[in-house]
């Protein structure tokens, strides 16, 4: 279960990726999630410079919080690093407690950026020796060479014996710089014996993986933790293209990968990078090797010259990601989304026109959403099923419950209401949409169902929920048996 780590000598560091639910006491239903390709760069890194690393991937593997204290406390490493964020933080103070007391704790991750205070002053956590904020390679690799380093290394933070709690002095920017903005084309790319699902077999039977081409995002979309706000610190960087078609090569060789997946928000969304990038994709022929996904941005694609469109398709470019959110204009407008429904329908029909997928991205229950806000998120979706319907290429859907992540605009909005209180709104719980598992068309999304179970909006979190089953439910029935008979199924949901 330990991916990576030398078990013939001592083990220096286990990475844990927490669980959304704790195993032990709730089954899981669905058998894929993501790879934790962040806790992999790191460790990636670490290895390389000498370090006995293993990294445990407890949502992967559907581990309960026993089970992880269990096999952790056996391997009795140095150290334990752990990714904090808002939906796992409950689980893996849980795991934290159950540690043995001479393994030394590191944290990190989105929850440890927004609240690096409050964190350090949870006393049921019972020590931490290094809190770090932002990118980690080179920094979680120094200290876990020399933990005294952790006074001079910036954007350091932990609690001593004393029960203090103690930050790194500030550097000089340009020392700053080489700490916390490493240059993404220098790092070794992710080993993937560090990873659970990873390059695996998609339902096409084809070999994926999944790559990172950039960092950092220049937006400041409200609900979102990379946003461009909530990490001042953070300079956007993007991959040579060159690096990216080596690592693309190397998979194609090492594990016999032939499609890919792009996962950072800034694949698609710079015009500039793009440009380049698919210049070189033409240049080495991706297209006609290899298969590609990314996320994109509606603003960017929706002023994309046709040219730039067709070198997409060309170079092997099978499905675009797309954070629609939602069908009202309003709305849009809240959030800081910078784009329209004219212009989703629009980016949507120009994209599946050259036989381009697309998935959307929706959410449902955002703070002031009214009915009629709702319902204008569901009539979208069903006009880009009918636009897609018409084209080469297919759109699904996605839809999410609204939940808050710490340090994002729409946190810091709903805190300064006086409405709510910061432990409610960290108060994630899984929700179980699938009716014990016997919706079969939402266990594959089991994962992702989870709410900190306050009403936002106008819209009761019942009526939400039971939105949100339908439309998935309808997208499901749609991909496995066409839009006619979907069609049929729609009529007798609303009957």
């Amino acid at each position: 279960m330990l991916l990576g780590a030398d078990n013939a000598r001592p083990v220096d560091v286990v990475f844990i990726n927490s669980p959304l639910k704790n195993y032990d006491l709730s089954p899981r239903y669905n058998d894929f999630t993501l790879p934790v390709l962040g806790l992999g760069y790191i460790a990636t890194y670490a290895h390389q410079q000498g370090l006995n690393v293993g990294v445990l991937d407890a949502e992967a593997l559907g581990l309960g919080i026993s089970q992880i204290i269990s096999l952790v406390n056996g391997i009795k490493p140095r150290w334990v690093g752990l990714n904090l964020l808002a939906p796992t933080f409950r689980y893996s103070v849980d795991i934290l407690r159950g540690l043995d007391a001479e393994i030394a704790v590191m944290l990190g991750g989105h929850q440890a950026k927004a609240m690096p205070w409050q964190i350090l002053s949870d006393l049921r956590i019972p020590r931490i020796d290094a809190l770090i904020l932002g990118e980690g390679e080179a920094r979680v690799t120094a200290l876990l060479n020399d933990l005294t380093r952790r006074s001079e290394l910036p954007g350091v933070w932990w609690r001593d014996n004393t029960g203090k709690v103690c930050q790194s002095d500030p550097p000089s920017s340009k020392y700053a710089t080489f700490w916390l903005a490493p240059d993404i084309n220098t790092l070794p790319f992710v080993d993937r014996t560090f990873l659970v699902q990873d390059p695996f077999e998609n339902e096409r039977g084809v070999i994926e993986a999944n790559l990172v081409g950039s960092r950092g995002c220049p937006y400041d979309c409200s609900f979102c933790s990379a946003a461009v706000s909530v990490n001042p610190d953070i300079s956007i960087r993007t991959r040579d293209p060159q690096n990216i078609i080596a690592e693309m090569e190397y998979l194609a060789m090492r594990y016999g990968a032939t499609a890919f997946r792009f996962v950072d928000d800034l694949f698609l969304a710079s015009p500039a990078f793009m440009r380049k990038c698919l210049a070189a994709f033409k240049e080495h022929d991706i297209g006609g090797k290899f298969t590609w996904e990314a996320t994109g941005r509606i603003n960017i694609l929706s002023r994309a010259p046709d040219p730039l469109l067709d070198l997409m398709k060309e170079t092997g470019c099978r499905e675009v990601a797309l954070g629609i959110e939602s069908g009202s204009e309003r709305l849009l407008n809240y959030m800081g989304k910078r784009i329209t429904p004219d212009m989703t329908k629009g980016t949507v029909q120009a994209l599946t026109s050259r036989g381009i997928n697309v998935k959307g991205y929706f959410i449902l229950g955002f703070p002031t959403e009214s009915h009629s806000d709702l319902e204008d998120t569901i009539r979208i979706i069903h006009e880009l099923w009918d636009i897609s319907d018409r084209e080469a290429g297919t759109f699904r859907c996605s839809v999410f419950e609204f939940r808050p992540y710490p340090g994002t605009p729409e946190w810091n909005r709903l805190m300064a209401t006086g409405r709510y209180r910061e432990e409610d709104l960290l108060r994630y719980e899984s929700v179980d949409l699938t009716d014990n598992g016997q919706i079969r068309e939402l266990l594959e999304r089991d994962e992702f169902n989870f709410s900190v179970n306050q009403q936002f909006g106008e819209v009761p979190i019942s009526f939400v929920r039971e939105r949100l089953t339908l439309i998935m439910m309808e997208q499901k029935e749609r991909l496995s048996t066409g839009p006619d008979h979907v069609q049929r199924l729609h009529l007798a949901l609303r009957a």
